[in-house]
């Protein structure tokens, strides 16, 4: 069973989403809190397996109850749950290390695969923040070329294939499938691909790939 956290300020989300949660069979939301202290004190108390954060909060906000969760209770998987406009939150939490992204409206699987992934360890960006997050990266860098876009030539042609579907948003799971390749596999050949781009996360990895002109919506 995975047990979850569910945190954010306002009494009707929090309802909506554990309502969702709850229906699947392997999700148990075991604690519930109103603000980044509360979750802070609730992820350890309860040894959860994932919290998820509303981004914004009063007093202690998600971004900061992660940094702490992290501290306090490292093998916790924190998923921030934001809203379009937010990306400048989003970038400061993907240098935070947090687990995966998921907007407030994602549908009821999104959100319910979303936990699932992130507690097998898988981080998830939904391809909607990523395409936020790129097109705020493409519109307002004017810096000199990132030095990272050299590195795509040390790809093979599999990491190559595999970069262009996680600029998509893809999984690793839905990577797999249309690859014909196990999870695992998979997985080894993104943490290769993140390692030879000098890419700490899957949205660094989705802006290399669009400034790299990888994918035909650049």
């Amino acid at each position: 069973m995975i047990r979850v956290l569910l945190a954010d300020n306002q009494d009707l989300v929090r309802a909506g989403i554990k309502l969702v949660l709850e229906h699947a069979e392997d999700i148990e939301v075991v604690a519930e809190a109103s603000d980044g202290h509360e979750a802070t004190r609730l992820a350890a108390a309860h040894q959860v397996d994932v919290a998820l954060l509303d981004i914004q909060m009063p007093g202690s906000d998600g971004l900061l109850a992660a940094e702490r969760i992290s501290e306090r209770a490292p093998s916790v998987r924190v998923v921030m749950l934001t809203t379009f406009g937010e990306d400048e939150y989003v970038a400061r939490a993907l240098r935070a290390g947090v687990a995966g992204f998921l907007l407030k409206d994602s549908t009821p699987q999104e959100l319910i695969r979303a936990v699932r992934l992130v507690s097998r360890g898988e981080p998830i960006v939904s391809p909607q923040i990523t395409r936020q997050l790129i097109g705020r990266f493409l519109s307002h860098d004017k810096g000199p070329t990132d030095p990272r876009l050299d590195r795509v030539a040390t790809l093979t042609d599999r990491e190559r294939e595999v970069l262009v579907m996680v600029a998509a948003g893809a999984s690793n799971a839905e990577i797999g499938r249309q690859l014909h390749l196990g999870e695992g596999t998979i997985k080894a050949h993104v943490s290769r691909m993140l390692t030879k781009l000098d890419c700490a996360n899957r949205v660094q990895a989705a802006i290399v790939a669009h400034e790299a002109g990888l994918l035909p919506d650049r």
